[in-house]
């Protein structure tokens, strides 16, 4: 959890909190999307996390690719924005959000694959047609259905 949003649980408990993230959908030259198992919810989801008071978001988007993953963007391609009603979400700790996500892709990048201990169980690359919504977190599954309409599978 970041500073910025463990300093707010601290005030607020587990009361719902608006969310500002910036996250990664990376995909390998096979068009294959770099995926990673949460270890709080045993789903996958892509790289991200809230931002830090007077973060960038490329920075922060960057920042969480590189802590989650091991991997280093070399580009990043603004894809979507995601918010509303389908992006409010009850973490299984019971910490509640509204999220609103700025999701990048990044074609480029290099890195040996090291997943970050607490946050995730494994890394692997899917191809897009081995990607179903049920496998994925669910505040983030409005964004995978937006990658498949712009995408396909």
């Amino acid at each position: 959890m970041s500073g910025y949003i463990s300093d707010m649980r601290k005030l607020v408990g587990h009361r719902t909190l608006i969310q500002c993230a910036a996250s990664v959908i990376c995909v390998d030259g096979n068009g294959r999307l770099l995926l990673g198992k949460r270890t709080d919810n045993h789903l996958w989801g892509y790289a991200g996390g809230s931002l830090e008071i007077d973060e960038k978001v490329e920075d922060c988007a960057k920042r969480e690719l590189f802590e989650e993953t091991g991997i280093i963007a070399d580009e990043l391609e603004f894809f979507y924005i995601s918010s509303g009603k389908e992006t409010h979400y009850v973490y299984p700790n019971g910490d509640e959000v509204s999220n609103v996500e700025i999701i990048y892709i990044c074609r480029s990048f290099h890195g040996e694959l090291t997943p970050q201990a607490d946050e995730i169980e494994e890394l692997s690359f899917f191809a897009p047609q081995d990607i179903s919504l049920d496998m994925i977190s669910p505040p983030i599954r409005p964004v995978f259905s937006r990658y498949f309409e712009v995408y396909g599978r």
